[in-house]
C-alpha cells in the first residue's frame, strides 16, 4: 500500500511515518514544504519511506503529490490555535481553500481514502459536556478551529458527491518524542524541556485549564486502528478519555523530574477553553480499549528521549 502524509515532517507525522515503516508493508512518501523539515527523518534512515519537496499552497500541483497513492493523510496546517485569528481571511484561504484543491487532487487520482487529523478540542468550543462525545454539536471560539470543521464539511461533501472516502480522527493533545520543546505546541513536552534544563514553567492563567493529554505513540496506534478498519463512523475522538489540569501536569512533572521547579503564572489567553476532554467511547466499541499510558509514564518516556537524543544534558553520563 501506497501512503502520502501530506504536512508529514513534523511532530505527528514523524511518528506516523516512524510506526508505518516498522510494519514494513508500506510505502510511506513524506510530504512538506521545507528540505530542512526532513532533516529528523532522514537522520533515522527508516526503510520504505521517500521524501516529496512540495508547498501547500493554492499553487501546488497536488496531482503529482498524491499519484499512486491508496491512502493520504492530511496534516497540514498553516495555523497552531495560539497564532491564529491574527488574519482570519487569509488563514481561512490558505487553510481550506488550499484543501479543497487537494481533494480535487484526490479524486481525480483515485485515492482510496484521505485522513484528516482534526482537532479534539477547536472543534468543540466551550459548549460540550465533558467527555465529550462525537455527536456534540461545534461551536469553535478560534478561526483554527472554524478552519478544522470547514474542512470536516468539505471531506463531507465530497464523499458525498464524489464518493472520496475518508476518516476524521479528532485528536486531543499529543505529546511526546519529535514534539519541538521549544515550540508554541505541547505544553507536557514543553514542562518536560523546561524542567530537565532547570527553566521555570510558565502557566497561562491559574492552571485549571483541563484538557485531554495522550502519549504520541499510543494516538498513533489508535490512528493506524480507525483507518485500517472497519466502521460505518467517519468521525473519531482520539485522546486519553480522561481530563487532566495544568495544575496536575504541573504536580507530575515535579514527581517525576524536578521537586523544587518554579512556577510562573501568566496571563490567561481568550481562546483556551476551561475544560476539554474527550468521550473515546466510540473508537474503544469498535477497536478496542485504547489502554493509553500514564501522564508520569509518558513523562519519564519523553524526558529519556530528551536525554537519548541529547536534546538535554543526560546528567548520568
Amino acid at each position: 500500500m501506497n501512503t502520502a502524509i501530506i504536512g508529514g515532517a513534523g511532530f505527528i507525522g514523524t511518528n506516523l511515518a516512524i510506526h508505518f515503516s516498522n510494519g514494513g508493508s508500506e510505502q510511506i512518501t513524506v510530504v512538506d514544504s521545507d528540505s530542512t523539515y526532513f532533516n529528523t527523518l532522514r537522520s533515522l534512515e527508516l526503510p520504505h519511506v521517500s521524501f516529496k519537496l512540495a508547498p501547500f499552497t493554492g499553487s501546488a500541483d497536488f496531482d503529482e503529490q498524491v499519484r499512486g497513492q491508496d491512502v493520504v493523510y492530511h496534516l497540514a496546517s498553516t495555523v497552531i490555535p495560539g497564532t491564529s485569528n491574527q488574519n482570519i481571511p487569509a488563514e481561512l484561504e490558505a487553510n481550506i481553500a488550499v484543501t479543497a484543491r487537494l481533494l480535487d487532487a484526490c479524486v481525480r487520482q483515485n485515492v482510496k481514502k484521505v485522513v484528516f487529523i482534526s482537532s479534539g478540542g477547536a472543534v468543540y468550543g466551550k459548549k460540550g459536556t465533558c467527555p465529550i462525545g462525537e455527536d456534540t454539536v461545534t461551536y469553535p471560539i478560534s478561526s483554527y478551529g472554524i478552519q478544522k470543521v470547514a474542512i470536516e464539511k468539505l471531506l463531507y461533501l465530497y464523499r458525498y458527491q464524489k464518493g472520496l472516502d475518508y476518516r476524521i480522527i479528532r485528536l486531543a493533545n499529543p505529546y511526546g518524542p519529535y514534539q519541538r520543546p521549544n515550540g508554541k505546541l505541547g505544553v507536557v513536552t514543553t514542562f518536560v524541556y523546561e524542567a530537565l534544563t532547570n527553566r521555570r514553567l510558565k502557566v497561562y492563567g491559574d492552571g485549571s485549564i483541563v484538557r485531554d493529554f495522550i502519549y504520541i505513540k499510543d494516538a498513533v496506534r489508535g490512528i493506524k486502528n480507525i483507518v485500517d478498519g472497519e466502521s460505518d463512523y467517519r468521525v473519531f475522538n482520539l485522546g486519553s478519555g480522561r481530563g487532566t489540569s495544568v495544575n496536575e501536569v504541573v504536580d507530575a512533572i515535579k514527581r517525576t523530574i524536578q521537586e523544587d521547579i518554579i512556577v510562573e503564572h501568566i496571563a490567561g489567553r481568550a481562546t483556551d477553553v476551561p475544560v476539554n476532554y474527550l468521550d473515546i467511547s466510540r473508537y474503544e466499541t469498535i477497536y478496542g480499549r485504547l489502554n493509553p499510558i500514564s501522564l508520569e509514564e509518558g513523562i519519564r518516556d519523553t524526558a529519556a528521549f530528551m536525554k537519548a537524543t541529547k536534546l538535554v544534558k543526560n546528567e548520568s553520563n
